[in-house]
Formats: C-alpha cells, sequence, structure tokens
C-alpha cells in the first residue's frame, strides 16, 4: 500500500463554484499525495475531478460517490500497475453509482464524468470517463490531453459538424460515457501529447515525462462551455500563481453567464523541480513531514 504524505511534491490548486443560475454545485474532487511503498519511495500525487449528472441533488451525489471510491481503491494500492489500478478504481465508482441509483427512485439515472491525474515523480498517467477534460500548458502553448466521450466529438470526428458550429449545438451535452451506467464503463487512456496522435500514440504517452513549468490542468464542462482553450491559456500564464490562476478562469466563466457549475484543478511542476531532487533525502522528510 502506498504512504500517505502531508506535502504534495507539486504546486497545487483546485478551486470549485457552483455558477451563477443557483443551482447545485454537482462538481466534486479530491487531491492525494502518497509516497509508493518501496526503497525509492517516489512521491505520487493523485488527483480526481468528478462531475454529476441527475436532478433531485442526485448529481451530486454521484460526483461524491465516484471521488470517493475512486480516491479508496488508489490508496489502498501498491501503486504500481497504474492503469489495471485506474480500470479498478473507475469500476467500483460505477457499480457504486449504480448500485445507489438503482436503491433510491431519487437518485434514478445518476451519474458522473471522471477525470484523473496520476504524477509519480515527474511522470504523468492519465484517465477519463466523459467530458471532464486535463490538458496540458507548456510553453506557451496548451494542449487537451484528454478525449471528450460526447456526441459532439463523434460528430467532429466524422466532419459532420465544424467546431464553429458545435458550441452552439443541442446535443452540445450529450455524453456517450458516464459513470454509473449499466455496464461499467471503460476509462479512456489516450493521452493525446499532439493533435496528430493516433489512438495508439496517445496510449503510448501514458507516463510522459513532465518539464519544469509545466502546468496539468483538470476542468469541468463548466469551464469549456464558456472560455475557449487559447483563453485559458492566455489567463493562467497571466498570474503570478495557481491560486490566482484558478480563481481567474472561475471569474471569466461567470462573467459570460456562470451557467453550469465550474471547477479548476491546477498542477504545476516546480521550476527547481530537478535540482530540489538531488538533495533527495532532505526532500523526503519534508514530503513525510518529518
Amino acid at each position: 500500500m502506498m504512504k500517505r504524505t502531508p506535502r504534495a511534491h507539486l504546486n497545487v490548486e483546485a478551486q470549485t463554484h457552483a455558477g451563477m443560475t443557483g443551482k447545485n454545485n454537482e462538481d466534486r474532487y479530491a487531491v492525494a499525495s502518497f509516497t509508493l511503498a518501496s526503497s525509492e519511495r517516489t512521491p505520487v500525487l493523485f488527483a480526481v475531478l468528478a462531475d454529476g449528472i441527475g436532478g433531485h441533488r442526485a448529481g451530486e451525489v454521484a460526483a461524491e460517490l465516484a471521488v470517493n471510491h475512486i480516491v479508496d481503491v488508489v490508496a489502498k494500492s501498491d501503486g504500481h500497475q497504474i492503469r489495471r489500478i485506474l480500470e479498478d478504481a473507475v469500476a467500483d465508482a460505477s457499480n457504486a453509482i449504480a448500485a445507489h441509483s438503482a436503491s433510491n427512485d431519487n437518485f434514478k439515472g445518476m451519474g458522473s464524468t471522471c477525470a484523473t491525474a496520476w504524477i509519480a515523480g515527474d511522470r504523468l498517467h492519465t484517465a477519463s470517463v466523459g467530458d471532464s477534460r486535463i490538458y496540458l500548458l507548456r510553453g506557451g502553448k496548451i494542449q487537451q490531453l484528454s478525449v471528450d466521450h460526447t456526441w459532439i466529438q463523434e460528430a467532429l470526428e466524422k466532419n459532420i459538424i465544424t467546431p464553429e458550429a458545435a458550441r452552439e449545438h443541442p446535443n452540445v451535452h450529450v455524453i456517450r460515457r458516464y459513470l454509473g451506467s449499466a455496464v461499467p464503463p471503460e476509462p479512456d487512456f489516450r493521452l493525446k501529447l499532439s493533435k496528430e496522435d493516433n489512438d495508439e500514440q496517445a496510449e503510448a504517452n501514458q507516463g510522459t515525462k513532465l518539464e519544469p513549468s509545466d502546468v496539468v490542468l483538470m476542468c469541468s464542462d463548466g469551464l469549456t462551455d464558456l472560455v475557449w482553450n487559447d483563453e485559458i491559456l492566455e489567463t493562467v500564464k497571466s498570474k503570478p500563481n495557481l491560486k490566482e490562476g484558478a480563481g481567474a478562469l472561475i471569474a471569466l466563466a461567470n462573467s459570460r453567464g456562470g451557467h453550469d457549475n465550474i471547477t479548476v484543478v491546477l498542477i504545476s511542476i516546480p521550476a527547481d523541480y530537478t535540482s530540489k531532487q538531488v538533495k533527495k533525502q532532505d526532500w523526503l522528510s519534508w514530503l513525510m513531514g518529518e
């Protein structure tokens, strides 16, 4: 089993807002820090974001179940075979949501998206279900790492609609894959470092090495419905720290109507990450709060 640590080895900021329409906040997130139970004691940062689906407070129940079950499976694992662990975590969360939905008419049909980022040392692994997104901000560019599981994404891939038409399309929120379905969904392990990456290459990118000053951004669609990718990049770049960056993204979405819940998780690799690793014992003692 991995060991929990009181501090993260990376810079992290997470913020959520219900939006401007008065609806309940059905987004949930969690960030947890560990070290691998081995002689190397590699530091691990795990983040998960879930966007609930369903009325009568069912969405927030589904998202809460998703986050709790996924974090629980990850925390009880040995931290090796990351893909298998995340497959088990997604299946466990999906089954829990489905069971809860079947046991209570008020929660019938509820579900949740999920996006996860697992960073072991400086190696990034991702998995996602639904339309909550994961981005990489690097060197003045932004790249969407995850792939949406939506009607719109399928239509874009088949050239049925244009990106410009997609935003106003009535099917914009039709999700093809979600936690809580009758059969647990397969988590998507494509990690697209380039728009040209095919599916095989995108999966092979798992475990990609992050660079100093990289920022990994996770968000619910309450942000991406209203803020363009280049605006996300410029907003984060223009702020002196992750806290202000996350707050500015939420404020921008809210200024444009804030029609949905908005959650942002920002993770950055310290500029001096490599040099910190040189003093390994001091670094590990700091992580463990010793």
